[in-house]
């Protein structure tokens, strides 16, 4: 099962990705990045497939956190809270760091990162859930 659930938490993510670049922020999001309608739209095959590859490789750097704490210790809370403070100290700089130099809004960085922690947040809650029915 260890290698079946971040792709587990990855569907996750990427449900959550949908419903917060759609109905949440979709139009905010697309204001700030400036790309038309016809340009959000263009090769969404492989920018949807990278960006869940890219979802993987996060829920497995959760998920590594994760087996550090004991099978009895890992609930749902508790992946939530490491997925959210893996977020907050690797993936929030580092798209701060991005986002500066290339002066991006604050108001797309807050949408963007919003989304990173709450992505790896669900990602960990769930990958932690799933190990108390193993």
């Amino acid at each position: 099962m260890a290698y079946l659930e971040p792709f587990i938490g990855a569907v996750a993510a990427f449900m959550l990705g949908f419903g917060w670049y759609t109905f949440a922020f979709g139009k905010m999001w697309q204001t700030e990045t400036g790309l038309s309608d016809e340009d959000a739209q263009k090769d969404m095959a492989r920018t949807h497939g990278l960006a869940f590859l890219m979802m993987v490789l996060l829920s497995f750097g959760v998920n590594y956190m994760i087996n550090f704490h004991p099978p009895e210790a890992q609930t749902f809370t508790h992946g939530g809270f490491h997925g959210a403070q893996l977020a907050a100290m690797f993936a929030l700089p580092a798209t701060a760091i991005n986002y500066l130099y290339q002066r991006k809004s604050l108001k797309l960085f807050l949408i963007d990162a919003g989304y990173i922690v709450a992505f790896m947040a669900l990602s960990g809650a769930i990958m932690a859930a799933l190990k108390l029915g193993a």
